[in-house]
């Protein structure tokens, strides 16, 4: 993953267009008691399209404090913490749904895709009949489809068409969970088979339909009451506030954030213009100058740069010449929100 993907723990929001396309293939039976969850909810705004105009008991697990803080605000129950340190009883929601991180997580003795990784982790909570509603990109599928053969039937596939789900090539999966029985009828050539035809969509993308307005089948969600999440990771906050506080912290945090030195004093000889070069390079003549309108930030760098000549001989031929040397560069900051670099 980028580190603009990491930065923000692989958070990919679907597009509220798409959630409510989604929400229109399920269909929640009046009067009945039933549980969703969504265990990467983000800021919970396409899980709370996704259930919209229903009585769900709703639940949402998210690793992002702040992003866990704005989810609570619409989904109350809602942990902060590792979706794969949360447990609850097997066979226990009615619908999930999963846009999980788009990355590589290590696992004992091998590394594995998160998208597997939360797909196995979380499918055994829906119960015989329950509603997959899974957001992954295309190629993802290949790695999915083992569990999305056995544990899963009546599986559709679309494309999403927002600009930023076809960037990222993503398509939503809407399945029910196949009963034990169903599990068992099940052949190997019939296994086989459907892997195949997922592995045909991750190469494929084109061959899917889109996401349509209107759905062309019903995913009905069976009936499930609430839902005992047990959290057993680590408090991330609390370790988070207490950190800094530590001894060890303490002592390691010297490496990593080491103390700027400070350079103050005059020199007992005047200095010559390389050791000034030397003493702004060196950060020793960076701060802030000035009063007024001309009141500013200075920071001064040192940049290579490279000086291109040509060179012709006496028989025509032209050689070119690349010389690297390195020169001071000054940024300028003014109080007024003037910006200047000198070289």
């Amino acid at each position: 993953m980028r580190f603009a993907g990491k930065s923000r723990l692989g958070f990919y929001p679907l597009p509220l267009a798409e959630a409510h396309r989604s929400r229109r293939f399920l269909a929640f039976p009046p009067s009945v008691a039933y549980s969703a969850i969504d265990p990467c909810i983000g800021d919970a705004v396409a899980f709370e399209a996704m259930t919209e105009k229903t009585q769900a008991f709703r639940y949402g697990i998210e690793l992002d404090a702040f992003r866990a803080k704005l989810a609570r605000t619409r989904i109350p129950d809602t942990i902060q913490g590792d979706s794969l340190e949360v447990h609850c009883p097997v066979e226990s929601f009615g619908c999930a749904y999963l846009n999980p991180p788009y990355d590589w997580t290590l696992a004992p003795g091998e590394s594995c895709r998160t998208e597997h990784a939360f797909l196995n982790h979380i499918y055994r909570w829906l119960k015989p009949g329950g509603v997959l509603a899974l957001v992954i990109p295309a190629e993802r599928l290949r790695e999915c489809s083992g569990i999305l053969a056995t544990q899963f039937r009546d599986a559709r596939v679309y494309r999403l068409s927002e600009p930023v789900c076809v960037r990222y090539k993503q398509v939503v999966l809407l399945a029910a969970r196949r009963s034990r029985r169903e599990r068992e009828r099940m052949r190997d050539e019939e296994i086989t088979r459907v892997r195949l035809e997922y592995a045909g969509f991750a190469r494929n993308l084109a061959q899917l339909p889109a996401l349509p307005e209107e759905p062309d089948a019903m995913y009905a969600v069976p009936e499930s009451g609430p839902v005992q999440l047990v959290y057993r990771g680590l408090p991330l906050d609390e370790i988070e506030d207490l950190l800094p506080a530590s001894a060890a912290y303490r002592q390691a945090g010297r490496l990593p954030f080491p103390e700027s030195s400070r350079i103050s004093g005059r020199p007992l000889l005047s200095l010559k213009s390389g050791a000034v070069g030397l003493l702004a390079v060196a950060g020793g003549l960076d701060g802030v100058f000035g009063s007024g309108p001309d009141r500013h930030i200075s920071a001064w760098q040192l940049q290579k740069q490279t000086d291109r000549f040509e060179e012709t001989d006496g028989e025509g031929t032209v050689t070119i010449h690349e010389r690297e040397r390195f020169a001071h560069e000054l940024a300028l900051v003014f109080v007024s929100g003037a910006a200047a670099i000198l070289k």
